[in-house]
């Protein structure tokens, strides 16, 4: 008997020391990770929002996490844009979880080479509609997990959807718009079952229906999407610096500003968007525009028969922004003599 008691009382602390070594990880999963950061950026104390330059491909967010972002966010205009297309939703739900899988992997190389404790910087994804109707929300939120995404952003756009800057967008009706985002929180939640506390993707919910339905009905929303769960909430394209004010002031929980460069929405100085109450700023097309026009500028020396050496990196700084020098470290790790 005594023996047994030994026994278990050895079981139980052991699993105590296992369980206190694990709280004290550095190491979080990039929901957890990302949440940690929103309440970070909540407090009164810090003067400006977490700020998200976005990404559309392995070098752009390789680029950012070299750039020591603490986030990013995937965009659906620029992973439309490097494969040829508008952002229109003529990019399917596994061309974009493929595109997720890819920031992944360009975000961890990054922490890997940095010998990052802490892990790869976390992502927010854009999950456009869903995909489908609300059992497709679902899916699209499991594989934006699947493929290590730390949230995603589900809009109340009727399909296909398109850039919220852009005319011809119209949105679901009110209930289906929550339904929808519900649904994403579910899948949240039930993910967060499946594979452990802190894993399932926090909830962007965003709604587009300023233009169509007028400001109420947008406060609505966002009102609505935070009573059935959400994360994070964003409307999209307010025009004036009193919409922007007020929508900070009438909707609880983190919010997202779209700094979109001559876009719609006033674009402000980090401070005074975190003034306003605004927990997170997103540059969704600054590293998308600019290198658009740094290749037309290429392009046009090229076609004048003018040298580039002014406009382009070295080709020993090129190899390593796309990846050269970990490859090194990694091969020479692993040479053999024969």
């Amino acid at each position: 008997v005594i023996d047994m008691y030994v026994t278990t009382k050895v079981m139980v602390l052991s699993t105590l020391v296992i369980s206190f070594t694990l709280s004290l990880s550095p190491v979080l999963p990039p929901p957890a990770k990302l949440k940690a950061l929103l309440e970070h950026y909540s407090k009164h104390d810090i003067d400006k929002p977490l700020l998200l330059p976005c990404c559309y491909d392995g070098l752009s967010a390789r680029m950012i996490a070299r750039a020591e972002f603490e986030a990013t966010f995937m965009t659906g205009f620029g992973v439309s844009g490097v494969n040829g297309y508008p952002d229109t939703q003529l990019i399917s739900y596994n061309e974009m979880v493929s595109a997720a899988n890819t920031v992944a992997e360009g975000l961890s190389s990054v922490a890997n080479a940095n010998q990052e404790s802490s892990g790869p910087i976390p992502c927010i994804a854009d999950g456009d509609t869903g995909y489908g109707n609300s059992v497709n929300v679902k899916r699209t939120v499991f594989g934006y997990g699947r493929a290590g995404m730390a949230g995603i952003m589900i809009e109340d756009q009727v399909s296909p959807k398109r850039c919220g800057h852009v005319s011809g967008k119209s949105v679901v009706s009110f209930d289906e718009a929550v339904q929808r985002v519900k649904a994403a929180c579910d899948a949240r939640d039930e993910f967060n079952q499946l594979y452990g506390e802190g894993t399932g993707p926090l909830v962007l919910a965003r709604t587009d229906s300023l233009v169509s339905q007028g400001f109420e009905d947008a406060i609505s929303r966002c009102i609505a999407f935070r009573e059935v769960g959400c994360d994070m909430t964003f409307l999209e394209a307010p025009q004036t610096i009193e919409q922007m004010n007020d929508y900070c002031t009438r909707v609880s929980g983190p919010k997202l500003a779209n700094m979109l460069e001559h876009g719609n929405t006033p674009i402000l100085p980090p401070e005074e968007l975190k003034a306003m109450g605004y927990t997170m700023a997103a540059y969704p097309l600054t590293l998308l525009s600019a290198s658009i026009k740094a290749m037309q500028k290429s392009l046009e020396l090229i076609k004048n028969g003018q040298p580039t050496d002014e406009v382009i990196l070295t080709f020993a700084e090129t190899k390593d922004a796309v990846g050269f020098t970990e490859y090194a470290i990694q091969e020479a790790r692993y040479k053999t003599d024969t």
